[in-house]
């Protein structure tokens, strides 16, 4: 597997390193920061130069390295680098130059543990958490019986989760979160649609629990091998947490699993097909001679009435040599950013079936020599609780364990946009 493991701040100075094999110097980090860090060129996150690879991964100002002389399995080797930065974030926070230098004997501590030999070993945050502690000191007479539990713990069938957990309300709550991406052409032509989509579980339950959680009955992956219907809710792929047994899942749809303690991220996926789209902009846009830009545009959404959008903001592009925006609103507030070029409408509340329009009046100073406007796409963001884009729905959620406690479960739903649904015009 890998050979050597670094951090480096962006300058290309060495903040973390270690040696797992005698394959490999010290002196290797000079050739990362010749190769990568002076070279801005590169963009590939693997290097191959010779019989050496090195696989790095860019989080804020620093570059974590894995370098190997071995054909390794390049998503094994992300996956480490990734599992790192997440266990570093649960750890201390914010993952940068500073935390990193005020915490690098936790950090050696860490790479020690989830790596042995440039092997990948236990890297679960809550296992880790109970004998890597940047706490007080447990006391001598508990510190023997936490021992024995965490070697259990580590070694046992469910090394993600300790037997002995307690809680007077026992509860489990569920969001299947979405995001949509969007591009339309300017003829109300869908260039891209597709969804990414995470189920986020907070888990608060007693002993060791065996949890049901059923999907759509017309669930289709990998829609290339399997024909599906229509209506059927399409993932391209799937990726689920360690705890879920897939056996299960491929035959009934069922995800079987013994949850962690606390929060995780249960299943990611993608869908490409029969997607909704939560909000429709029809926009009308005409240059008027080269003093004037007219704008109209409508926002309707396409939901039942039950249910509405919020946070909903649309960046609507002007002209670089705008001087100034007359904007005529019904819903929400619309204010031209001079620094930005362009007009921000801000609506609170859209209510599903309801229809929003703006207009708008752009003028321009005169220029010497006339550019074309490029008309960037006009960016919209929001959020719309209880529907999903991909029509993935949480058929029931059940909770078995030896003691048959009562639980209490909860399902939300959430789609939002964020930078990535464009409408061109």
């Amino acid at each position: 597997m890998i050979s050597a493991f670094f951090i480096f701040n962006q300058k290309g100075e060495v903040l973390i390193s270690r040696l797992y094999r005698t394959d490999f110097k010290r002196s290797i980090a000079d050739v990362f920061r010749i190769q990568v860090v002076s070279n801005s060129d590169v963009r590939s996150p693997i290097i191959t130069l010779g019989s050496t690879s090195f696989f790095h991964v860019r989080v804020n100002n620093l570059y974590v390295v894995c370098v190997t002389k071995t054909n390794a399995n390049a998503a094994l080797v992300f996956e480490f680098c990734y599992r790192f930065i997440s266990i570093a974030k649960s750890y201390f926070g914010k993952v940068d130059e500073e935390s990193v230098k005020n915490n690098f004997v936790l950090i050696y501590e860490l790479i020690d543990e989830i790596s042995d030999y440039g092997y990948p070993q236990n890297s679960e945050i809550d296992t880790l958490k109970s004998y890597i502690t940047t706490e007080s000191v447990i006391s001598s007479a508990i510190a023997a019986e936490e021992s024995s539990k965490i070697t259990t713990q580590a070694t046992g069938a469910t090394s993600w989760r300790r037997g002995d957990v307690k809680y007077k309300k026992n509860e489990a709550f569920v969001d299947v979160v979405e995001t949509v991406n969007l591009s339309m052409s300017a003829k109300g032509t869908v260039l891209r649609a597709d969804v990414d989509g995470h189920i986020q579980m907070r888990a608060y339950l007693s002993g060791t629990p065996e949890c049901k959680f059923g999907l759509n009955d017309k669930l289709v992956i990998d829609k290339n091998s399997q024909g599906g219907a229509s209506d059927a809710v399409e993932l391209d792929d799937c990726r689920f947490h360690q705890c879920v047994r897939l056996n299960e899942f491929d035959t009934s749809r069922t995800i079987s699993f013994i949850p962690p303690d606390g929060e995780f991220e249960l299943m990611r996926y993608r869908s490409t097909s029969n997607v909704k789209l939560p909000l429709r902009v029809i926009p009308t846009v005409n240059e008027i001679g080269t003093t004037q830009v007219s704008y109209n545009i409508a926002v309707k959404a396409n939901f039942g009435n039950k249910l509405s959008a919020t946070n909903v903001v649309l960046r609507i592009p002007t002209p670089l040599n705008t001087t100034g925006v007359d904007c005529k609103v019904a819903n929400g507030k619309a204010k031209y950013v001079p620094a930005e070029n362009v007009v921000v409408w801000k609506i609170p509340r859209i209510q599903g079936g309801q229809e929003c329009t703006f207009s708008a009046t752009a003028s321009l100073t005169s220029t010497t020599t006339r550019q074309v406007w490029a008309r960037p796409p006009i960016d919209v963001d929001f959020e719309v609780l209880m529907l999903t884009a991909s029509g993935l729905i949480v058929r029931f959620l059940k909770v078995f364990e030896k003691s048959n406690y009562h639980s209490i479960k909860w399902v939300r739903y959430l789609t939002k946009a964020s930078g990535s649904y464009q409408i061109r015009f």
